[in-house]
This record gives structure tokens, C-alpha cells and sequence, in this order.
């Protein structure tokens, strides 16, 4: 692109740097599961994500700036650049996923919050709960807790107590979103960073199905009473047929076969998250020369 300082290509994403302010992020349909990028994309992933992420931005920029400046395409964003704080603010309102399997250890702490006796998988935890992880250049996030990122200078006390506000006030408004939908955010993350001025903004993607977990509210109470599983929207699927599969990210095991028709039942759970969550008909794309339509839209927003 005209004027580009810079590229970055993660799991999921391929980011542009464009002069000193700029970032162009392109939401790819590549998908990762224990911070592993799987073998095939998953058509119209992107979208849903990007989608869903510049619709949540809008609907939260009251109580935190975010980064969005544009959404030029339906697979693009485009917002301010900015220094990321290298941690993930992850809260987690029910026993669920990670915070489960470590419970189910026998573990009582996590991230050095103290975790109550008698909890079911999928319970409701007496108020929601911050568990950070570090935010890893390569391979895994690492659990880690508000003492550990202060001491060891990751974030700085004031900057930290500022993101632990946030992240309460957004996973509260992105719970009201939720019951909207009749849905319940289960638990999501949250990442920040700081402008050229200092101002902390929300940045990346917010209350999507690959940052979030969402149970549906009509019969939870139900299910947990009788000990069955909750019905769920969220990437978990996937890692669920992954470690039935025999893999979890561990050296040694090999991804399984993603078959044609599973690739396209992923793609269709995907536009179903997309609809459950806005309340909305998904509407895909035109994918015909992707590359190109891309290009041209990025180009169109540089010149104004």
C-alpha cells in the first residue's frame, strides 16, 4: 500500500502498517486452536469476525475509545496504531473451558484469584473474575496474575487498575448485548493499548465467538440442575473435535484431517454465531477476486 511501514501476518489476522498512525487490519478466514493455526481456512470466518467486532466497538465506544476508525470491507478494519499492553484481560463470569479443566485439577487459584469449593463445570461464579494471561509473541499465552504483570513491570499499577475497570464495564455492557440476543456471555477477553498521546484505547476484536464464549440463557438453569451440558456459541466446538481427535497444541501430536464437509459445517456454525449474537441475517460477501476487492477498498479509504 502507498505510504506502508510495515506487515504483520498472525494467526488469524494480516496487519498493515500504514504511515506512523494507521494499522489496516484484514480479517483472514484462517482459523487457530491452542494457539496453532490449522491447516485450511474456514470460508466467510473473517467476515463473521470483523463483522461482529466493528458492530461491538460501535456499541461500547461510550465507555472505552477503541481503535476503529473504518471498516472499508467486510474483512477489513482500519483504525489508530498503537502500543499494545503485553497482556490479555480475560474475565470469565461462569466455571467454564480453561478455568474448568484447571478447577477440575483440583487447583482453588488462578491468576491469584481464589476460586470457591463446590463448583459445577458451567457454574456461575459469585461475581465475575479477572484472570490475565501474558500476551506471547510465539506459542502459548501464560496465566499469570495482577501481582506478577505489576511487579515484574509489564503494565504499571495505574495503568493495569485502569484496564481492570474497563474490562468489568465492557464484559457488563457486553452482557446486557448478550441477554438482548437471549444469550449469556459466558466469558471473554479483552486487549489494550496505548495511542501516540497516552490515551489507552480498546484494540483488536471484542465479544466475537473466537474472543468469547456464549451460552444460550433459555434453559441454563435447567441443564446445570440435571448436570447436562450447555448449549453453547463459541469456538469450543472446534477445540472440543480437536482434543477428540487426540490434539491440544502438545509436541508430537498431529492436527487431524479436516474433511470438505467439516471445514463447511465450521463455516455454517460460524454464520450461525454471526446471526445468534447481532439478531441479524448474515449476508456473505462477494469472494470472487477477494484479493483485489481488498486492495481496491484499502486504496480508496488511503486517498481521502
Amino acid at each position: 500500500f502507498p505510504n506502508q511501514t510495515g506487515f504483520y501476518s498472525g494467526k488469524v489476522r494480516d496487519v498493515y502498517s500504514i504511515g506512523a498512525d494507521l494499522l489496516v487490519m484484514v480479517a483472514s478466514n484462517r482459523i487457530s486452536a491452542f494457539d496453532v493455526i490449522l491447516p485450511r481456512p474456514i470460508p466467510y470466518k473473517g467476515q463473521v469476525l470483523n463483522q461482529i467486532a466493528s458492530i461491538m466497538l460501535d456499541a461500547t465506544a461510550d465507555i472505552c475509545p477503541n481503535w476503529k476508525t473504518a471498516t472499508p470491507h467486510p474483512q477489513i478494519t482500519i483504525g489508530k496504531k498503537c502500543e499494545p499492553f503485553k497482556v490479555e484481560m480475560v474475565i470469565r463470569g461462569y466455571l467454564t473451558g480453561h478455568a474448568w479443566r484447571t478447577y477440575k485439577s483440583g487447583l482453588r487459584i488462578l491468576c491469584g484469584v481464589a476460586l470457591p469449593e463446590g463448583l459445577k463445570e458451567n457454574d456461575r461464579l459469585p461475581a465475575p473474575i479477572i484472570t490475565p494471561t501474558t500476551k506471547a509473541e510465539e506459542g502459548h499465552d501464560q496465566d499469570i496474575s495482577k501481582e506478577e504483570i505489576i511487579a515484574q513491570g509489564i503494565v504499571s499499577k495505574e495503568h493495569y487498575e485502569q484496564l481492570e475497570k474497563y474490562t468489568h464495564a465492557l464484559y457488563t455492557r457486553g452482557t446486557e448485548l448478550a441477554l438482548k440476543q437471549g444469550l449469556i456471555l459466558v466469558d471473554t477477553k479483552y486487549e489494550f493499548g496505548k495511542t501516540k498521546d497516552g490515551q489507552i484505547v480498546l484494540i483488536d476484536e471484542i465479544h466475537t465467538p473466537d474472543s468469547s464464549r456464549y451460552f444460550y440463557a433459555e434453559g441454563y438453569q435447567e441443564r446445570q440442575d440435571r448436570g447436562e451440558e450447555q448449549k453453547q456459541l463459541s469456538k469450543e466446538f472446534v477445540r472440543r473435535w480437536l482434543i477428540e481427535n487426540g490434539f491440544q497444541g502438545q509436541e508430537g501430536q498431529q492436527i487431524p484431517d479436516m474433511t470438505d464437509t467439516y471445514i463447511e459445517s465450521v463455516s455454517e456454525r460460524y454464520i450461525e454465531l454471526y446471526e445468534n449474537i447481532l439478531g441479524e441475517k448474515f449476508v456473505k460477501a462477494d469472494i470472487r477476486n477477494i484479493n483485489e476487492r481488498i486492495e481496491k477498498n484499502v486504496l480508496a479509504f488511503l486517498e481521502k
